[in-house]
């Protein structure tokens, strides 16, 4: 049984999130043993000062969300999150070069993050966000290839502010894709125990959600047991 709560990256990416916020999910992930928190790129620093001794990774965002930044500048956004103590980055692909079928570019952006991460830290994370809700299903397929050949850790259905989230369909297409060359994280409407669930089952390794304590509180009510 997978372990729920160290699949989560328990997630505060809100536009008013204060220092106050910051510091709750950092006490929250302690206490629940989330895998993760994910922050803006402005509070890694915090988290890293709050987290210091711990086992819980910094996740952050790059590119983020609407992934038409330039490749120089998502690569040093990445750098300087990494510089101040990321262990995880997601980045927004460019979903227009996508839609354009600019295949070449959009795997040279990924891998421009990508270098920039672990040129600072080999053991970075990095995991590429496509915004799934855009997506045609052959876009989907397509850009899937080009993530798992982008020397990228996971792929990443959405950002959470799009038009829709996570679905157990578009994992099981992603998963048929990548097998076990990389890893999946389904985020965007991750709400629910049975939503968790199941998003995992079709083969998700990592969800990002602000739920998580919904979620974990559930299977302790369920269980009775660990979290």
């Amino acid at each position: 049984m997978v372990e729920i709560a160290q699949t989560i990256d328990h997630t505060c990416l809100k536009a008013t999130a204060t220092e106050e916020d910051i510091k709750k999910v950092c006490e929250e992930a302690i206490k629940y043993n989330f895998k993760t928190v994910c922050v803006p790129t402005c509070y890694v620093a915090m988290a890293t000062h709050l987290l210091l001794g711990t086992s819980v990774g910094i996740t952050t965002v790059v590119g983020f969300p609407l992934g038409n930044e330039t490749p120089a500048a998502k690569a040093f956004e990445a750098q300087e999150a990494v510089k101040n103590g990321a262990t995880d980055i997601d980045m927004v692909i460019n979903i227009g070069a996508l839609k354009n079928k600019k295949y070449d570019f959009v795997q040279y952006d990924i891998e421009e993050v990508v270098k920039a991460a672990k040129q600072i830290d080999m053991n970075t994370i990095v995991k590429v966000i496509i915004e799934t809700c855009y997506l045609e299903v052959d876009e989907i397929a397509k850009v899937t290839e080009i993530v798992t050949a982008s020397g990228a850790d996971f792929i990443k259905t959405s950002t959470g502010f799009g038009t829709g989230g996570a679905t157990c369909e578009h994992i099981r297409l992603m998963k048929s894709i990548v097998g076990d060359k990389i890893k999946i994280k389904a985020a965007g409407g991750v709400s629910d125990l049975n939503m968790a669930r199941a998003l995992i089952e079709a083969g998700a390794d990592r969800l990002g959600t602000s739920k998580s304590i919904a979620i974990v509180s559930n299977l302790k009510s369920e269980n009775d047991g660990d979290y």
